[in-house]
């Protein structure tokens, strides 16, 4: 069985105007809805991660602010990140649910799960927010799986964006195995394929950015080339993964060119390496996605049809036939990042 954790207190935080809007999720599970697969998940109960959970990754003057930003009707973390009346409530419940779905997928009380939350987690700091995101759900949830007494999680991030605060949690530690893959240059401009880790961590940051308008097919090979066997060598306990649909072709914010069949082929790449190496235990949760017609609802409709393990559905193509020049140059850059991380981990 399937999990999707979701709930209206995802709703409350933010306003319409904001790129990461409540609008998201609506379409997202109007999308689901439509198609009948929510029906055929099971919904996860949401509760608000605690003081002691929030602290395990981030300082608690930190976490203090946010909620007395909520308190006094919201402010501004940065330029991006502004906290709303219902912020604190819709962040402790995403951080809460992701917990606890992992922990279920990890118990194998689900095959697997998605939790559909907002605000997103992986630019959070320890110190403070950014980049839309206030507390790092999934850097959360794999913290209270090692303190449960997992070994190795290993954590993918798909997003168009680096997740800087997850590489920043994880960077000195050997027992999580933090994969980004997302365009560069784009905000907040790290993730350089020179930052592999550092102390035990070393060798198990890995980074892998890619150009503007990178495809389906540059992804793929990306995915099979370098990510599978690199969570192969590692023999993650639990795959959890950032999934931001800002690479589809159509989002506004990120420059990638993806489809939904991208996504949906990703995401088979991922069920079946955790067949493989660690009894089928994956767990992914919302990121970014901006595009509200397309993209967005697509997108997650395709994830989801991979996690039940359902045929592929008619999804949008490419608007437009890219260039053989641009595509070849796009590949060089693949082939050359992939050469790189291939000799540095021989």
């Amino acid at each position: 069985m399937t999990g999707i954790g979701y709930d209206e207190v995802f709703l409350k935080h933010g306003i319409a105007e904001h790129p990461e809007r409540p609008q998201r999720l609506l379409v997202a599970v109007q999308r689901l809805e439509e198609t009948g697969l929510l029906a055929e998940m099971l919904r996860l109960p949401v509760r608000a991660a605690t003081l002691e959970e929030l602290t395990m990754l981030h300082d608690p003057s930190y976490v203090d602010e946010v909620r007395l930003l909520s308190e006094m009707g919201g402010g501004d973390i940065d330029l991006d990140t502004r906290a709303t009346r219902g912020t604190w409530e819709a962040a402790c419940a995403a951080a809460g649910v992701c917990i606890d779905a992992a922990r279920a997928v990890y118990s194998r009380d689900l095959d697997n799960a998605f939790c559909m939350v907002r605000p997103p987690g992986h630019h959070a700091r320890e110190h403070t927010g950014m980049g839309f995101c206030f507390f790092n759900n999934l850097g959360l949830a794999a913290e209270a799986l090692i303190r449960d007494g997992c070994r190795r999680v290993a954590l993918l991030d798909f997003d168009g964006h680096h997740g800087n605060g997850t590489q920043e949690s994880f960077y000195h530690r050997a027992d999580v195995l933090y994969i980004s893959l997302h365009q560069s240059p784009l905000f907040p401009g790290t993730g350089a394929a020179d930052e592999i880790g550092v102390g035990e961590g070393a060798g198990l940051n890995l980074n892998i950015p890619v150009p503007r308008h990178t495809q389906d097919m540059h992804y793929l090979r990306v995915f099979d080339e370098l990510i599978l066997p690199v969570l192969a060598a590692y023999e993650p306990e639990i795959i959890l993964v950032s999934a931001g649909f800002d690479p589809h072709f159509r989002d506004t914010i990120v420059q990638l060119s993806l489809t939904a069949r991208g996504f949906f082929l990703m995401t088979v790449g991922l069920m079946t390496a955790a067949r493989d190496l660690c009894g089928g235990r994956l767990m992914m949760a919302l990121e970014g996605g901006y595009d509200l017609q397309i993209g967005l609802p697509e997108s997650v409709e395709a994830t989801m049809r991979a996690l039940m393990r359902k045929p592929e559905a008619d999804w949008a193509p490419l608007d437009h036939v890219p260039h053989p020049e641009e595509t070849a140059r796009i590949s060089a850059a693949v082939d050359a990042t992939i050469a790189m991380h291939r000799e540095r981990l021989a």
